[in-house]
């Protein structure tokens, strides 16, 4: 492990793969506490199954490397642990429970030790929530599920967010009231990983950036670095 303490979270040389798909290819990647990562690449990179590698998810499987979250290791750990530890994965779809409440889904968040957020205090970061908390979760609008999924995650102990396509069909007004709340979680101290199709989005929120390209690191830097370099945005971005 290395021991630079002013990683906060580390990403040592990981391998994975989904069957005999070699995906995640030697992946390496570091963040402070308080930061926020934009995670980039083309369709294929390997961006969801790195977020999914880190997050201890059945698929893809970690064959090798090494995983820390504030010293803590990840990688011999397995999914419900992982979350147990603090490190929470919002999918893009979401998976909002049919027959449920706003509420109900954020109770249900909690049933289980280590709680986070209290519902209140999660109200007064999500007004539109506090407003349909007794509406089903899944006849909410595509955004307002957004939100509830982010939500559910900080309800509880959350150390780390990874967000998959967080802004994936949502139009420009919801885009920039996604990006609110994402700050004023950076505000709470939370540490969050983000991958998104929009990288300019990203990039404009995130402090650093790593662009993947079919499985391995391209790129490794400071967000303004990409948004500043225009043939690597061309390159591995086509932006």
């Amino acid at each position: 492990m290395n021991n630079n303490k002013r990683n906060y979270f580390e990403v040592n040389d990981i391998h994975a793969y989904y069957g005999e798909s070699y995906i995640v290819q030697g992946v390496s990647l570091n963040l402070k506490e308080n930061e926020i990562m934009a995670l980039l690449g083309r369709n294929g990179a390997g961006k969801t199954s790195t977020l999914k590698t880190i997050a201890r998810a059945d698929n893809p499987t970690l064959t090798s490397g090494e995983i820390y979250l504030n010293g803590e290791s990840i990688h011999d750990k397995k999914g419900f642990e992982a979350s147990r530890l603090g490190i929470q994965l919002v999918p893009e779809d979401r998976r909002i429970i049919p027959g449920m409440t706003v509420e109900e889904n954020l109770e249900l968040a909690q049933v289980a030790e280590p709680i986070g957020w209290s519902i209140e205090r999660i109200y007064e970061h999500f007004p539109r929530l506090a407003e349909r908390r007794k509406q089903e979760g899944i006849t909410l609008s595509g955004g307002e599920q957004q939100m509830l999924a982010v939500a559910r995650a900080l309800a509880r102990d959350i150390k780390l967010l990874l967000l998959d396509e967080p802004y994936e069909g949502l139009a420009p007004v919801i885009v920039h009231e996604i990006e609110r709340i994402l700050l004023q979680i950076k505000e709470q101290g939370i540490t969050t990983i983000i991958v998104e199709q929009n990288a300019v989005a990203a990039l404009k929120l995130a402090d650093r950036a790593v662009i993947l390209d079919t499985g391995e690191v391209a790129f490794s830097g400071t967000a303004q670095e990409v948004l500043d370099d225009e043939e690597l945005r061309l390159k591995y971005l086509a932006i």
